[in-house]
């Protein structure tokens, strides 16, 4: 056994409490449910130091502040803390100053992604309640993440994804045991027949925030990033917004570390990064909405941030204001553009979700909407070795002399 200091689940929309203890999908309102904890008894209990002398790997360093209560659940792919790095030569391309943008590398958890965090507790919370299959949509990598934690517990594992998701991303799903579907729609789409299969297979909707948990993980890249600033925290957080889980996750992280006394320092802007494409967040946003409608016609290559209406997105929408951050849309060139230069400049290959940050740093800059002076941390939420690259033109004929004046 593990201490657990989790009083009470939450319904998000209306403060209904449900017990703990057991597996719950939304609340009765068909809204989110979220993980509450006996804050001041943790407070009593844990201190800053413990974390840090904590031999736990990764962001089960945490664990006081997370749901499991038998190790034996907690399941593990050997998860790491994932680097600062900050842009040494490539944030003068982007307007800014080297030093004040810092990329937070997701992309060296297991999986390749920050999904790891979401599902790994996901699962290991489903195989605390006994659940033995798992189904959700992806745009790839959180099917990824769901198959690889889910075969490591022992679960049978469902993936539907949309017919244009990254082949290496479907590939890598199937190589990890799980059994995949294209299907000819979005991300939606898929979630619907997640969500009518539940009757009739008896699976689990691990869908994004229809579970409680995989919020719990996400809010670990919060605790994760204030424990890296000791136990500080940047001016803004530019987060690639999808469904999301990270951002809601990591207001919820900052709040919690505020009311156990181990953070004293204003919160940070919080930023939604949405593509042109696909951008009901920053609409709604912009529109002074609660809610985000369906947006017609997704499209854009950041197949991650192509997710056309979320379950959560109040969630994003008030963490926004309440931070007074703002929501950012890109186009499809500036991710490309920039993720190019950061390669080529800093050596650090982002995925195009992760490029769509720095893409949005760029426009708020230029948009006079923060300050070269502000320390940003830009979330790259996956390897770039996933994703497409330009093909190498260059060959030599080692039977002929060499032209050593072309290199």
């Amino acid at each position: 056994m593990i201490n657990t200091y989790v009083t009470h689940l939450e319904c998000s929309m209306t403060g209904k409490q449900y017990p703990a203890g057991q597996a719950h999908g939304l609340s009765e309102a068909g809204r989110p449910l979220l993980v509450r904890y006996d804050l001041e008894k943790l407070k009593s209990n844990v201190t800053k130091d413990d974390i840090a002398e904590s031999r736990e790997p990764g962001f089960w360093r945490y664990s006081p502040m997370l749901p499991v209560v038998n190790a034996c659940n907690r399941i593990s792919l050997g998860e790491v803390v994932t680097p600062l790095i900050d842009l040494k030569h490539s944030a003068a391309g982007l307007g800014g100053q080297a030093g004040k943008i810092i990329i937070k590398d997701e992309g060296r958890l297991p999986t390749g992604s920050f999904k790891a965090r979401g599902l790994c507790l996901a699962v290991s919370m489903a195989k605390e309640f006994g659940i033995e299959h798992l189904a959700i949509p992806t745009n790839g990598n959180a099917g990824a993440a769901m198959a690889a934690y889910a075969r490591r517990a022992g679960q049978k594992a469902t993936v539907f994804c949309p017919q244009d998701t990254p082949d290496i991303n479907i590939r890598e799903i199937q190589q990890q045991g799980a059994r995949v579907w294209k299907v000819n729609g979005l991300i939606n789409d898929c979630g619907k027949i997640v969500g009518e299969g539940k009757q009739a297979v008896g699976w689990f909707d691990t869908s994004t925030l229809k579970e409680p948990y995989r919020i719990e993980g996400k809010k670990t890249m919060g605790l994760e990033l204030a424990e890296q600033m000791g136990w500080n925290l940047p001016d803004v957080i530019f987060y690639p917004t999808g469904g999301g889980t990270g951002l809601i996750g990591m207001w919820k992280a900052f709040h919690e570390l505020q009311q156990l006394g181990w953070i004293d320092c204003k919160l940070p802007r919080m930023v939604a990064v949405q593509a042109e494409g696909c951008a009901p967040i920053v609409k709604a946003w912009r529109d002074g909405l609660e809610h985000a409608p369906l947006w017609e016609n997704a499209q854009t290559f950041a197949a991650g941030i192509r997710v056309p209406i979320a379950v959560g997105d109040f969630l994003i929408i008030r963490a926004v204001r309440e931070s007074n951050g703002f929501g950012m849309t890109v186009s499809d060139k500036q991710i490309e553009q920039v993720r190019d230069l950061i390669a080529k400049e800093d050596g650090l290959l982002l995925c195009p979700e992760g490029a769509a940050t720095a893409a949005a740093y760029q426009n708020a800059l230029q948009q006079g909407l923060i300050s070269t002076a502000d320390t940003v941390v830009l979330y790259n939420c996956a390897t770039g070795l996933k994703y497409p690259m330009a093909p190498v033109e260059n060959e030599l004929d080692k039977n002929i002399p060499v032209d050593y004046s072309v290199f």
